[in-house]
């Protein structure tokens, strides 16, 4: 596949997993089992499928897309402790602060993201994708804006919502560099059962409850394993092996403007004209930096295939 071709279906691709995890905040919301319980289950329905499709792969690729050394394990697990550490941490900081505060800090993940793809994957940033990362995240701040609550004891979840940030940053980043080996079921796949088993872990450890109670909320966490994890998120891992960190973690701010979307239609829940600006002005800000030349510099670009 050319390189232009590739860029082109990787943009649909990380736009496309935005969609599918934009869902997720909704779905939570109806899950009836505890947080950490609900990003499980969250796992376990994906990875049958993300078994199933690797094997597919692997029977008609050679033996160069799996997982092979001690290193090749521990950057999978890697990976998956990330993403375990991501929802974790977002669902306790629910616990901590406000819903609005949390969204708010943890879309901080393309600062962390860009900083790390300059200093550990030697990506080029421009100015054009820092404009671009400025007004994205002014106008999700303008999307949740009106509600954002100062106050010291919520100071303690604010800070988990900035680390959960950082933890998906970190993700991001190992799912781009594991890229330029593995194809996006075999990184789900393998990291998926890290993830699934550190949080059951901590689920069962919170003593959180564990079985739905009802059809709304076994349908709500087959949904979110179906729809926000296989989907969304293996159309992100896609991505990054065509695009830089950078520029993928930005537009994957769409998330809390199609979140709010679907509250809205879901739940109920009215946009307001402050809501509407802030959209418009996170989609201003994607465009920006999507007009950013990706830098050639990935190593994942030699897998431009896959």
């Amino acid at each position: 596949m050319n390189t232009t071709k590739a860029t082109r279906l990787a943009f649909a691709a990380i736009v496309a997993g935005a969609v599918g995890i934009g869902f997720a905040p909704v779905l939570v919301r109806l899950s009836d089992v505890g947080p950490s319980a609900t990003a499980f289950y969250r796992l376990l329905f994906a990875l049958p499928f993300l078994w199933i499709w690797m094997s597919a792969t692997h029977a008609r690729r050679d033996a160069e897309d799996r997982p092979s050394s001690a290193n090749d394990f521990l950057w999978l697990s890697l990976a998956g402790l990330f993403f375990a550490g991501d929802l974790a941490l977002w669902h306790w900081s629910l616990q901590f602060t406000s819903v609005a505060n949390s969204t708010l800090l943890t879309n901080c993940a393309p600062l962390f993201a860009m900083i790390g793809a300059r200093v550990f994957l030697h990506e080029r940033i421009t100015a054009t994708i820092i404009v671009g990362m400025i007004v994205a995240f002014a106008g999700a701040s303008l999307l949740v804006g009106g509600r954002i609550e100062i106050r010291p004891n919520h100071w303690g979840g604010d800070a988990l919502a900035v680390v959960t940030g950082a933890f998906y940053a970190a993700y991001l980043l190992t799912v781009k560099q594991l890229r330029a080996k593995f194809s996006p079921p075999t990184i789900m796949a393998w990291s998926g059962v890290v993830s699934c088993l550190s949080l059951l872990l901590i689920a069962v450890l919170s003593r959180e409850l564990l079985i739905p109670g009802s059809a709304k909320g076994w349908l709500a966490v087959i949904a979110l394993g179906l729809v926000s994890h296989l989907a969304g998120q293996t159309l992100i891992a896609f991505a990054l092996g065509h695009l830089p960190a950078s520029i993928s973690s930005i537009m994957l701010l769409l998330q809390p403007l199609l979140a709010a979307l679907l509250a809205w239609v879901v739940l109920n829940e009215r946009l307001t004209l402050g809501q509407w600006i802030g959209g418009a002005v996170v989609l201003a800000g994607i465009f920006v930096a999507s007009r950013a030349t990706p830098p050639a510099s990935s190593k994942a670009e030699s897998k431009i295939d896959r």
